[in-house]
């Protein structure tokens, strides 16, 4: 599988199989979206949770390449009053198989208020993902999260080789925590994400990989539109 971040918390997977998927796209306003990158093709987007940078492309990206959207009911519902055609609504624990992709929406620790036309409208819970592919391996994408103890459960269903973390501090989980997480997820990889986009998102990979040096993870730390192999 070939792995884009496209900065920020949003990225872009790449199948063997040629399937597109992306997480949580944000494109226009996001100022460490890699401006080179050409979007072509997406077969399915995964929304974690209803704020603006996690959904806000979401609708004129269903409009021009008409994916499959896999998020919690709520949120799906209000993509579909947004001209969204193929939603894919889910809740946490359920799986559903998107593609040749088995997706089972977890928990997350964070808000999910949608902001529609200056106000904030319910949109459900946020959520995180576990991705299984054919062959056997499996992802973890957190999302917006904090660290909670049912990353172990995690664990012990999907077992994880790889994971997506946030670290930026203030609105999601800071190194500190995120090396918590690791310990509780146990995966050979974790790419951090949700740091930088802003001065107040402090939390750096090099702070995280400092904190898990008595681990056996790997801190992947990537560059936007540097896309690489997994």
């Amino acid at each position: 599988m070939r792995i884009t971040w496209l900065g920020h918390g949003s990225f872009q997977f790449e199948l063997p199989s040629g399937q597109v998927i992306l997480m949580d796209p944000w494109i226009e306003g996001n100022p460490s979206y890699p401006k080179h990158h050409q979007i072509t093709r997406v077969d399915t987007i995964c929304i974690t949770h209803g704020h603006f940078d996690h959904i806000h492309d979401t609708p004129p990206l269903a409009a021009r390449f008409s994916p499959e959207v896999v998020a919690i009911y709520e949120t799906c519902c209000w993509l579909e009053s947004k001209g969204v055609q193929k939603t894919r609504p889910m809740n946490k624990g359920g799986s559903q198989v998107c593609g040749s992709v088995s997706i089972t929406m977890t928990q997350a620790v964070h808000s999910c208020g949608i902001l529609d036309d200056g106000k904030i409208i319910y949109g459900g819970e946020a959520s995180g993902y576990v991705l299984r592919f054919p062959g056997g391996r499996a992802l973890y994408f957190a999302g917006d999260t904090n660290v909670f103890s049912d990353m172990h459960l995690v664990e012990q269903l999907y077992h994880p080789d790889l994971v997506f973390l946030p670290i930026g501090d203030l609105y999601t989980m800071s190194p500190r925590e995120a090396a918590l997480a690791c310990k509780l997820l146990r995966p050979a990889k974790v790419i951090p994400m949700h740091f930088g986009t802003f001065p107040p998102l402090t939390g750096t990979p090099a702070q995280l990989a400092a904190l898990v040096e008595d681990l056996s993870t790997e801190v992947w730390a990537l560059e936007p539109g540097k896309t690489v192999d997994w």
